[in-house]
């Protein structure tokens, strides 16, 4: 097949999209020659075809990563690595248009989305640029007769698998901390959303990294992702998408070589609203946390607790507010909800809305398809609801939410906790002494108080409890990929 096609976007107009592997700096061919259909969200219609990665393009993959970490890139000084990736984030910025309109094509988010999702990009890759050469040891005395350090090494060849959620942000969320440390990289895209990373992949060539460093591929997670995952000569596996396949993920992770692995999954995330806090700002906060990126967000606030003194109040005014997002072309720059991202997502999603109906749980608005093309869902919120409700359980990952009345603190911090998942929460309250108190009795990895969703590249961020093992982001993320190597010198003195 082609290794390239050339595709439209409204804010592009005709541009060439890789389909090939990207192996050892190189396009080619799947082994097997096998591609698979890449639909768009919004029309349902098919975009393009790209290679299918099996088990065979795999190890090739692999072993394009590990001759390239035990030759090539292992002499690279850490500030060359440094230098490769600012070099990386400056082509990134220079093309914001392209991957914008690339990600928007084939996730369906957003067009003014998908160009704050290539800052962030941008952002990221810079900061680990400048941890590069910061990468330190320790000396520590012991004894006068010993001379005594640690070394922070690359683990070596890491698998990364990332989410069709956020498809380039994930991308540079993985490759930063891994490529500053030193590591190698075989990444494997989402199936549903493989099209811009594929385009981020030229850069890696233009920006100068030696053939290896970093591979790119696309496939299935039952193939491709199940073959990283139990390979033998993969040191590390990095992770992002659901609880369920991070737990096979880590018992194949254990059973091949015990390669290390870092999860970040699910979440059902509670957003607290108490009396005292500020209506206006906090309807505009609830409102992102759920619906932005159509709800299709790991730490999206979906499980809202509202004080008894204002739940009538806030009720009418989060729907209203609701009501107003502008669902639709992900071209056009007024919208702020595209498409779910699948026909399965899609029939998941109604499956919930369905089943809280059932249960009992008010549908305050939404609750049923928008348009007649595309995969697109109204903006909905159920009111009602009881802890005992599948929509209140589990995540439905759209933007569907449920609105809960509390009466107490301490009741609403145990309902907030009742959860198998801990990856994030917020508080909205004007009470400093409130904030500080629920922030820190709240299993969650990250709180939010008076806003939501507002991530930031040095922050760290990961999950409690079934959220997930290990922090993206920060310099936390850094320990993901580095392990500690001591050596003690014996310098003199008797035998003992």
């Amino acid at each position: 097949m082609p290794l390239t096609t050339t595709l439209k976007t409204p804010v592009t107009g005709p541009y060439e999209q890789p389909t090939g592997l990207f192996i050892n700096n190189e396009w080619v061919e799947g082994v097997d020659k096998k591609t698979f259909e890449v639909i768009n969200p919004s029309t349902e219609e098919v975009i393009c075809s790209v290679s299918e990665a099996t088990e065979k393009d795999v190890d090739i993959a692999v072993a394009a990563a590990r001759k390239s970490f035990e030759g090539e890139w292992r002499k690279v000084t850490p500030q060359e690595r440094g230098r490769l990736l600012y070099k990386l984030a400056d082509i990134a910025e220079k093309n914001t248009d392209l991957l914008a309109a690339v990600e928007s094509l084939d996730n369906g988010k957003s067009i003014t989305m998908a160009k704050g999702d290539v800052g962030a990009v941008v952002g990221c890759l810079r900061y680990y640029a400048g941890y590069a050469d910061k990468i330190e040891g320790k000396t520590i005395d012991t004894n006068p007769d010993t001379f005594a350090y640690t070394r922070s090494e690359p683990i070596g060849v890491c698998a990364q698998i990332i989410p069709w959620n956020f498809p380039l942000l994930m991308f540079a969320w993985k490759i930063g901390p891994a490529l500053c440390t030193g590591n190698t990289i075989v990444m494997k895209t989402a199936e549903q959303t493989p099209l811009s990373a594929l385009v981020f992949a030229n850069f890696v060539k233009e920006a100068g990294f030696p053939a290896g460093v970093l591979n790119v591929i696309s496939g299935f997670g039952k193939v491709a992702g199940a073959a990283l995952s139990s390979h033998m000569d993969v040191d590390k596996i990095a992770f992002t998408g659901s609880t369920l396949i991070g737990r096979t993920i880590m018992k194949a992770a254990a059973a091949s070589n015990l390669k290390k692995v870092t999860l970040e999954l699910g979440g059902k995330s509670p957003n607290i609203v108490f009396d005292d806090a500020d209506i206006e700002q906090t309807i505009s906060w609830v409102n992102f946390g759920i619906y932005f990126n159509h709800g299709q967000c790991c730490c999206a606030g979906s499980r809202i607790y509202v004080q008894e003194g204002i739940y009538d109040k806030f009720i009418a005014a989060f729907k209203k507010r609701a009501e107003q997002n502008t669902v639709g072309d992900p071209f056009d720059n007024s919208t702020f909800q595209g498409p779910q991202i699948s026909q399965l997502q899609y029939d998941r999603i109604m499956h919930y809305i369905e089943e809280g109906k059932k249960a009992g749980a008010t549908c305050e608005t939404g609750g049923e398809r928008h348009g007649d093309k595309g995969y697109f869902i109204k903006p909905t919120i159920f009111s009602d609801v009881t802890p005992d409700m599948k929509i209140m359980q589990e995540e439905i990952f759209g933007p569907v939410c449920t609105i809960t009345k509390f009466k107490t603190e301490d009741e609403v911090v145990a309902a907030g906790n009742d959860s198998t998942y801990g990856l994030a929460a917020a508080v909205h309250t004007r009470d400093l002494n409130t904030a500080i108190r629920v922030s820190n009795n709240l299993r969650a990895g990250t709180v939010w108080v008076n806003q939501y969703n507002m991530l930031s590249h040095q922050l760290p961020f990961g999950g409690f409890k079934e959220s997930g093992i290990g922090r993206e982001l920060g310099e936390a993320a850094l320990a993901n990929y580095t392990q500690n190597k001591t050596v003690s010198m014996r310098l003199a003195g008797p035998l003992f």
